[in-house]
């Protein structure tokens, strides 16, 4: 009962940048992790960014220095702000959130339903 709920994709120039946003809405004990992952046509499916209850967060090497990953833990949403953006970002981006949804059971894995990023001029 929970779901993942993606927002701010769109067409953008190189060089432009986008926000994404990611909120969490239903049973939540607590949130593990959240993250984005990417898809360009083609391709498998990839991990772009995370970040973990701590704080702590992880990028993958293409986009280190472009985007940053935060969380709004009041808000249980994950954002996504990427500038500098490329056109090999272009991609699907999808929401990925590890959580604990009942006290009684384990956490598991969601997804949202992916967001269109489109870099092109």
């Amino acid at each position: 009962q929970v779901q993942l709920v993606e927002s701010g994709g769109g067409l953008v120039q190189p060089g432009g940048s986008l926000r994404l946003s990611c909120a969490a809405h239903g049973s939540i004990v607590r949130i593990n992790a959240m993250g984005w992952y990417r898809q360009a046509p083609g391709k498998q499916r990839e991990l772009v960014a995370t970040t973990i209850s701590g704080g702590s967060t992880n990028y993958q090497d293409s986009v280190k220095g472009r985007f940053t990953i935060s969380r709004d833990n009041a808000k249980n949403t994950v954002y996504l702000q990427m500038n500098s953006l490329k056109p090999e970002d272009t991609a699907v981006y999808y929401c990925n959130a590890e959580i604990k949804g009942s006290w009684y059971r384990p956490s598991d894995n969601y997804w949202g339903q992916g967001t269109q990023v489109t870099v092109s001029s």
